[in-house]
């Protein structure tokens, strides 16, 4: 495919005004200037968007989606296995439904990939997966698995196990338990490199890449108390954590900047439920930004629902991030936190093929989107059932590339 007359969005650096991206298979080829590109190269599929705005396809850092069904209920809701308040062997993809109808809603957003897993009703929740948006088979829609290991201070475990009259009941019962939890697997690991043990260990096998620090420990964390709590805990074990929602991470900017963890932050589209998201403001996101910090946006879906993504960013954006900070935390951003922009994230070639294609700004309310592109296939063409913007066919040719066709295909 040969996308020409497109304003250019690598993520990398400044936008080329008006430009063209190559794929062939799943994989971008080439990103330039429309001036630079060779017109010679015949028999590819041409989409001319006539100064559209293309972007790497977006990134949601922090959802449930295709685990906490739309429209089933508690008959879709596998989010929360509330039995036992650690579960570390629970894994996201022996519970997403690729049929959940949120995947096509995040599609029609522009939005390529996702991390989807476990909730925070558990101190361990299990293993997270990067997924891509397209697909009826979790197993080939997967980018990265297991891609983190969720964990939970605050409201949610203190009260789901507190009525049972379990641990954790308090914040100091759900602290205690996480590190005796990462005290026994540091044991394990020990054991398994001087060749004690007799077998493998179900509960402790999923702790060995976090131990390692290939993946991250995903510590949802609202209150600033929880932050700091998850900050020492990470540090006492030595591995890498991101603190996801940090609803008053700007409250203690200094010691998060000071930490080098990167923030998921939000939602912030939700009214204030529980007492650890009253200080929730869009404002988080600048504060942050400022200081140094690696932050993205999340909607937390099906908190807020997942293509709301961009208008996230974009009130976040109102309350004072930089356009182009509001841009990256649904980017390139996202795709660094979540480990995975080796593939997706950018406009470079060698990335995957995933992109979105917009009337403009997908940060304002207004703007549609034309094209939802993912491993090289045209997976939304939201052409189809709006002529308000048109665009030219497949295959419009280099040769008059500024050419409008009325009828849309």
């Amino acid at each position: 495919m040969l996308i020409i007359n497109g304003k250019i969005l690598t993520m990398t650096g400044k936008p080329v005004e008006c430009g063209y991206v190559r794929t062939e298979g799943k994989v971008i080829t080439e990103v330039g200037t429309m001036s630079a590109l060779d017109k010679r190269h015949k028999g590819e599929e041409v989409l001319d968007v006539d100064g559209a705005w293309v972007m790497p396809g977006l990134i949601e850092a922090h959802a449930h989606i295709g685990i906490c069904e739309e429209k089933w209920g508690a008959i879709g809701d596998d989010c929360n296995e509330q039995t036992d308040p650690v579960t570390p062997a629970l894994r996201a993809v022996d519970a997403v439904n690729a049929m959940d109808p949120a995947f096509h809603d995040a599609i029609k957003a522009g939005i390529t990939s996702v991390m989807t897993g476990p909730g925070s009703a558990n101190v361990v929740g299990g293993q997270f997966v990067f997924m891509k948006t397209q697909g009826r088979c979790v197993d080939n829609m997967t980018v990265l698995f297991p891609a983190a290991m969720k964990a939970a201070l605050g409201e949610n475990p203190k009260t789901i196990y507190g009525d049972q009259g379990k641990c954790p009941a308090t914040r100091m019962g759900a602290a205690a338990l996480l590190r005796r939890t990462l005290l026994e697997a540091v044991q394990y690991r020990k054991d398994k490199e001087r060749g004690r043990l007799d077998r493998e260990d179900f509960d402790k096998e999923p702790w060995m890449p976090v131990l390692q620090r290939v993946i991250p420990m995903k510590v949802h964390a609202h209150r600033a108390d929880d932050i700091l709590t998850a900050i020492r805990i990470a540090k006492e074990f030595n591995i890498d954590i991101t603190i996801d929602h940090g609803t008053e991470a700007h409250l203690v900017v200094d010691e998060v900047k000071a930490s080098g963890f990167p923030v998921i932050v939000g939602t912030d589209l939700t009214s204030r439920s529980k007492l650890e998201i009253q200080n929730m403001n869009f404002k988080t996101n600048k504060i942050l930004a400022e200081a140094g910090v690696l932050i993205a946006v999340t909607t937390d879906h099906p908190v807020a629902l997942i293509q709301y993504l961009p208008l996230c960013a974009g009130l976040a954006v109102k309350e004072g991030l930089p356009m182009e900070e509001g841009l990256k935390a649904i980017t390139i951003n996202p795709a660094k936190i979540c480990r995975v922009d080796q593939r997706v994230g950018t406009l470079e070639a060698g990335k995957d093929a995933d992109i979105a294609i917009f009337t403009g700004n997908p940060m304002e309310v207004f703007t549609k989107t034309l094209y939802t592109i993912i491993d090289g296939q045209i997976i939304y063409n939201g052409m189809k059932d709006d002529d308000e913007f048109t665009l030219p066919p497949l295959n419009a040719g280099i040769d008059n590339p500024k050419a409008v066709h009325a009828e849309n295909e």
